[in-house]
């Protein structure tokens, strides 16, 4: 998300950054180059309008003209207004309410609302710590309540059962009961979309709404449909008190167009993205971090916290261990590398939150990649590892002419893709064993980024 905008405003503002005095003219050419690159990422005119005329009048005040440092000082200037354009600060979910806490998830059709649902019941439990059940309201489509029922069980949520014979509203009144009854903190209410907004679709939704009462009200919308996001979420808003938006798709998204019209069109808070498929994959929305990565500072802060979730520290520290004892790194550690590396949204969601990364070129970038992916595409080489027997992933060198092969077909690929797996574990393994030799823990722990957790840091860039 965000790239092509970054790319445009991180060419305009790498000028200023080393400039000693910055003029009128500059300052004109400069958001002359801004406008241009807010539109091209399909934000909407009076957000780019107010953008610009904000980030004018404070560019030419004492601040920027008088500091040391006048060409940084307008580059936070453009970052500080970025913020306020999305909203300040993350807007969490109020569900201080009595329990259970009821959250409405309106939306069109395609937008991505029942995953979503199953996406935010994952995170309440998991980071919240909420009991939650869920519940699915469009009895247009019967294979929305199989496909919620499924996600429930995949993420440990309860499920309320509906048919498409019943009534949208006496489904929510009746699993709002079970949820009383069985202490539910929190209940997802998942509705029915259309094709575009329609007067009966506003009329079903308003219904539901004053059938449940929410406490939160969320817009689940598309990211990649640029300014039609924002002006589909102020219909919604018409119609509805939304509390709310969610931005699905954001992963495909090279715009951000959205993210940045949103806030200003609806008067309501983006408060989580989409960032991909898998139900771990929703991240709430803090606009300073995503500022900071419009403009190539990284989110450093997002990338600490995701791996503090997702990395398991028992197993590093075992295999710390295990590499100091001088017992190698076999295939089974290196495919719980990649599991872990997966379960944080893959290595392209990680390197996009390293600062600096965006500046990289392509090369470099993709280099970095396959050092942490072991060469290739992470499912793939997961795919392959888990092909072996467990004495290969143990004794890589047993791996032969006839059993490549036999991996290879096993796991759906080609011999020369099992070639360059074996060939990258073996670099890895003599890494690890030289570091286990020479330095000890730190360094064998600071190696281990190019081992499929943390990419090794670009020259000059900030160690983590």
């Amino acid at each position: 998300m965000f790239a092509n905008l970054s790319e445009r405003l991180g060419a305009t503002l790498k000028n200023l950054r080393g400039q000693g005095r910055i003029t009128e003219q500059n300052v004109k050419d400069t958001l002359r180059e801004v406008r241009m690159a807010l539109l091209e990422a399909d934000v909407a005119l009076p957000v780019v309008k107010q953008f610009i005329d904000q980030v004018r009048d404070k560019a030419l005040g004492v601040e920027v003209l008088q500091s040391l440092t006048p060409g940084q000082a307008l580059v936070k200037v453009v970052h500080d207004e970025l913020v306020a354009v999305m909203g300040a600060e993350n807007a969490a979910l109020d569900l201080s309410q009595q329990p259970p806490a009821t959250v409405l998830m309106a939306g069109l059709q395609g937008a991505g609302k029942t995953t979503t649902t199953a996406k935010l019941a994952r995170h309440l439990v998991e980071r919240e710590n909420k009991k939650v059940m869920v519940v699915s309201c469009d009895v247009y489509r019967p294979a929305a309540i199989k496909q919620l029922e499924t996600l429930a069980k995949d993420v440990g949520v309860a499920f309320f059962p509906s048919s498409a014979d019943d009534k949208p509203e006496a489904i929510a009144r009746a699993a709002l009961d079970e949820a009383r009854r069985q202490l539910a903190d929190v209940l997802l209410v998942d509705t029915a979309g259309r094709l575009a907004i329609d007067d009966a679709m506003m009329a079903e939704i308003k219904s539901l709404h004053a059938a449940v009462q929410p406490v939160e009200t969320l817009f689940v919308v598309d990211a990649m449909t640029g300014q039609d996001a924002a002006n589909t979420a102020a219909a919604f808003g018409e119609a509805l008190p939304l509390t709310g938006v969610v931005l699905t798709k954001t992963d495909g998204d090279a715009r951000g167009g959205a993210a940045l019209s949103v806030r200003t069109v609806t008067g309501v808070p983006i408060k989580f993205l989409g960032v991909g498929e898998k139900t771990a994959a929703l991240e709430a929305f803090h606009p300073d971090r995503v500022a900071s990565r419009i403009l190539g500072m990284g989110d450093v802060v997002s990338l600490v916290e995701e791996v503090s979730r997702q990395v398991d520290m028992d197993k590093a520290a075992k295999l710390a261990r295990k590499v100091k004892k001088g017992k190698g790194f076999d295939l089974e550690d290196m495919r719980d590398q990649l599991l872990q590396l997966q379960n944080m949204g893959g290595i392209e969601s990680m390197l996009d939150k390293l600062p600096g990364m965006d500046q990289l070129p392509d090369h470099l970038r993709q280099k970095a990649m396959d050092q942490a992916t072991g060469g290739g595409d992470v499912k793939r080489n997961i795919a392959i590892i888990s092909s072996m027997t467990p004495r290969e992933r143990r004794f890589p060198d047993l791996i032969k002419g006839s059993r490549r092969r036999r991996i290879a077909a096993g796991s759906g690929t080609q011999v020369q893709d099992v070639n360059r797996l074996l060939k990258q574990h073996l670099q890895m393994s003599k890494m690890m064993k030289k570091m286990g030799k020479a330095g000890g823990m730190k360094k064998m722990m600071r190696m281990m980024g190019g081992a499929g957790g943390m990419p090794p840091m670009p020259p000059g860039m900030p160690k983590l």
